[in-house]
This record gives structure tokens, sequence and C-alpha cells, in this order.
């Protein structure tokens, strides 16, 4: 198949257009569709497949995507495949997502065209299952005009469920569709089934809501405060958490489990994060100009943590004490921290290999050893 490799920033996706039918084949609808006397049936969902399990308990559940709606909205769309004659029936593209890595064959001319493999498995579709099945039910009824009919797609591969599900919340997070306080409580529920992966949504909750911490309201849950005051989304916290508590679970397991480890492994967060605040100071810490909260920096220091609790698994009497002192070095670097000229003082290919550096370099000013990634 031909397609166009797209870069943004970190970001690898792909463009590519599809025929009808083709498309058709390779997709699976998660929710059941109705047309005129007919349906298409729900995919079966594989308990091991979270986007999945995601996707279509949303759909099932809000009230914007019950039975008489989606009957409705499939309809129209049939009807406007029927009467769109110069206008293009689906200008705007379907979003696919499938968790291999696809391979891509680029052309020699550098222009980023190529020759994409398809996936062994269907694709998931994150955005335009009510245009696809419209689709359907229009190849039903005229083949031969369905035929001419290619869609647009972009492709996400080899991504995490966690970005396949964050990408849909965020596409489906508008008053019109899906309430937002609605799609977080369906993401803790669904997405993050797995004992360590609750164990770390519940983390970013209490780092979220609680009254003594540094990042209380500042982790954009896609809520309602104002943009902002946001320092980094939900999901990147929550990745940089669980890499740290999947490589510690059989631990956790063996000291109790979520119910003591959850508050223990929050004060460790709380009180890091409050000595590095009262270390950078109120002129560095969440300051325009400086990158200290900026993603990038937190993701870095949560790794830090990390290492240092590793170090010093002391009683939480006089931790931020202690902690305060062995963050002593970076009350110095905070100008290496402004905004001017970070990315080349902290050179990478990318944010993940980015925040790899930082984790380095903050870790080494302290005298903290770095630990083994998980």
């Amino acid at each position: 198949m031909h397609a166009t490799q797209i870069r943004q920033k970190d970001g690898i996706f792909y463009f590519a257009g599809y025929r009808a039918k083709d498309l058709l084949a390779k997709v699976r609808f998660i929710s059941r569709f109705y047309g005129e006397g007919e349906q298409i049936a729900a995919a079966r969902i594989s308990q091991d497949d979270d986007v999945a399990q995601f996707i279509s308990k949303i759909e099932r559940t809000d009230s914007a995507f019950q039975r008489a709606l989606s009957r409705a909205k499939v309809r129209q769309l049939t009807n406007f495949y029927e009467t769109a004659v110069s206008q293009p029936a689906i200008p705007g593209t379907v979003l696919l997502y499938t968790s291999e890595k696809l391979q891509f064959r680029a052309d020699s001319d550098g222009s980023g065209h190529g020759h994409l493999a398809d996936p062994d498995s269907k694709y998931l579709i994150i955005d335009g299952q009510h245009r696809l099945a419209a689709l359907y039910f229009y190849m039903q009824e005229r083949p031969q005009d369905a035929a001419t009919i290619s869609v647009p797609c972009i492709i996400f591969d080899g991504r995490s469920e966690d970005f396949a599900a964050e990408m849909f919340v965020i596409i489906n997070s508008t008053p019109t569709r899906i309430n937002k306080s609605h799609l977080i409580d369906l993401y803790e529920q669904v997405s993050w089934a797995a004992p360590d992966r609750k164990f770390a949504a519940r983390l970013v909750q209490k780092l979220y809501s609680e009254g003594d911490s540094p990042l209380r309201y500042r982790i954009n849950r896609l809520g309602g405060r104002s943009q902002r005051d946001k320092w980094v989304l939900q999901a990147e916290l929550f990745n940089e958490l669980h890499r740290w508590v999947r490589g510690k679970w059989r631990s956790i397991q063996l000291a109790g489990g979520s119910s003591r480890e959850v508050p223990r492994y929050y004060a460790i967060v709380r009180d890091f994060f409050k000595a590095a605040k009262n270390v950078f100071g109120d002129a560095v810490w969440g300051t325009d100009g400086y990158m200290v909260t900026r993603p990038v920096t937190i993701k870095a220091m949560i790794r830090v943590c990390a290492d240092l609790a590793r170090e010093d698994d002391g009683p939480e009497a006089g931790r931020l004490a202690r902690w305060e002192q062995r963050l002593a070095p970076w009350a110095e670097m905070g100008k290496q921290f402004k905004d001017e000229g970070f990315y080349e003082r902290f050179p990478a290919k990318g944010e993940v290999e980015r925040v790899t550096r930082v984790h380095r370099d903050l870790a080494r000013a302290a005298g903290i050893e770095v630990g083994k990634k998980p």
C-alpha cells in the first residue's frame, strides 16, 4: 500500500488512502451499528485488549452513543454518501490504530512516500466508526458507486495501549459527544485494569487531588480548569509512575499491595517534589520562562525520585529535610532550565531521549546512582 510517512516532534505516523471495500475488510467495529433491516455486529473483544474494551464501554455507556442515535447517525451519513456527487463523500480522515509495528519501505527520493505493509490483525478505529459503518451499508445498497470511494486514513502503529486510549479521549472529549469527567472515570477503570496499572492510576489521582501535593490541580486530566495552570498530561505522568511501579511490583505485592503501598509511594513522590520545589525556589519552580515544571523535566524527576527512594529507604520522619539536602546542588542548575536554549543544553533526537538525558544530569548533580531501566 502506498503511504506517506509523517513526522511531528517525536511522533511518526502514516497517511494513506484505502479503497472502501479493502478498508472495510481490514477494520473491526467495536459497537453494533444498524442500517435498514440489517446490522453490523460488534466484534468480539479479548479481555486482554484494554483499548477496545475501553472504547466499547464508552460507546455502550454514554448517552451520545445509545443505539437509537447511532442508527440515526449512520442513516444520515449513508444518505449523504448517496447525494454527494461533486463534493467528497468522506473529506476527513479516519484514524486507525494497530499495536503492530508496520514495515515501511521509503522511496529513495526523500519525499516521505513509500510502501506500508498491512497489519496481520485488523485495525482498531480510533475515530470514524460511524462513517465507516455508513460506508458499509452504502456498499450493500450501491456497490458500484461505493467502489469509486477511497477513504483517507491516518495510521498509528507500534504504539502502547495508553497512547491509543489517550488519543480516543482527546478526540472525543467535546461537550457534544462524551462528557469529560465521565471519560476520566472510564479511563481509570477500564484502560488500566491490571493491578499495577490501577496502582499507578491511584498515585496520579492522589497527586492531582491531595491538598499537600505539589502537583495538585497541575495535572491535565482534560478537566475544566484553566489550561494555563497545567504542567503535565495525566497519561504522561501515569506512564512514568507505572514504569517505576512495574519494576517494583513484586516487592509491592509482598509489602501488602495497593491498600498499604499506594499511600507510602504517594508520600515518597510528594516529599520528593516538595524537596525539589524548595531547592529550585519560587523564581524557577512553576515559573514562565523555565522548564522545571514542564513534562520533560517532571518525567525525568520521577525517575530521579525512584533512584533516590532506592538509595534512601529510611523513615518518613525527616525525609523531606534529608532529600532537600541531597538535592541541594540543583539550586545552581536553575539557569540550565531556562526556556531559551534548553533544547541546545539538553540535545536529543526526541523527547524520550531528552527525558533520559535530563534524568542522568539531575541524578549526577545530586550524586544519585541511576538505576537500571525496568
